[in-house]
């Protein structure tokens, strides 16, 4: 599977979807559905509810989180929105405010 990367000069405003992973180092806003992994990068920046299998966040997202498999905060990330996804790690220095919901059914 390829990466599309989405650049830290790039600004989308709409909805996003696709069955490969998504690198995002600059803004999006609006909705984004991948079937893989969403990476956002410490350079990005998204404004949108999230729906993926993974999701690793080192960037800012304000939105809620949907994801089949697992959610990861890194250290320097900045998260508002509520989180549903049975498998989540929050790192020391992760900031987080919204609710946690990791009552999902496994498929």
């Amino acid at each position: 599977m390829a990466n599309t990367v989405i650049g830290s000069s790039i600004m989308i405003d709409g909805e996003i979807s696709g069955d490969e992973d998504l690198v995002i180092q600059g803004t999006v806003k609006g909705k984004i559905a991948v079937k893989e992994s969403l990476f956002v990068e410490s350079s990005g920046t998204v404004e949108a509810d999230i729906e993926t299998q993974n999701v690793e966040i080192a960037g800012k997202v304000t939105g809620n989180i949907l994801a089949s498999d697992k959610v990861e905060l890194k250290s320097d990330c900045r998260v508002v929105g509520d989180i549903k996804a049975p498998r989540i790690l929050i790192a020391d220095g992760a900031s987080f405010k919204g609710n946690v919901d990791m009552d999902v059914a496994k498929k």
